[in-house]
């Protein structure tokens, strides 16, 4: 996991960089064993907001609004007889998931769900489909 270092305070929340990749860690800890395993060629980078050109790409005025990003050809598009893909990266934006958890006790918890959505991505849902699936009860 990368993680620029500087430390920032959002809504009055001070987290260092170790506490928010600790919390990362742990929410990956808590993805089921079986999605885990297929995550192998799939890396989690930390960073405070996403880059202008990203931004810019997704069509996002203000760095604030995205949480998180999926950087990848998603499981079902691949194919046996492709070439080998790069690594994918799921991206975090620290300082944006800060702000949306908006108090320390749910951090892990908006961590979790950027974590999970972008995970969705890797194994090939869209953003409605994730929706559906979070609205859905238990």
């Amino acid at each position: 996991m990368r993680i620029k270092r500087f430390d920032c305070q959002v809504n009055g929340l001070h987290v260092t960089h170790e506490t928010f990749r600790r919390s990362v860690a742990r929410a990956l800890e808590d993805i089921p064993s079986e999605f885990r395993e297929k995550m192998e060629n799939v890396e989690v980078l930390v960073e405070d907001f996403a880059d202008e050109e990203t931004l810019s790409s997704l069509g996002i005025r203000s760095p604030w609004e995205l949480l998180g990003l999926y950087v990848g050809v998603p499981m079902t598009e691949k194919s046996f007889f492709s070439p080998g893909y790069l690594p994918e990266r799921i991206y975090l934006y620290r300082r944006p998931i800060l702000r949306a958890a908006g108090h320390p006790d749910n951090i892990l918890d908006t961590i979790r769900e950027v974590v999970i959505h972008e995970i969705g991505h890797h194994f090939g849902f869209d953003d409605d489909e994730l929706e559906e699936m979070v609205r859905r009860p238990v």
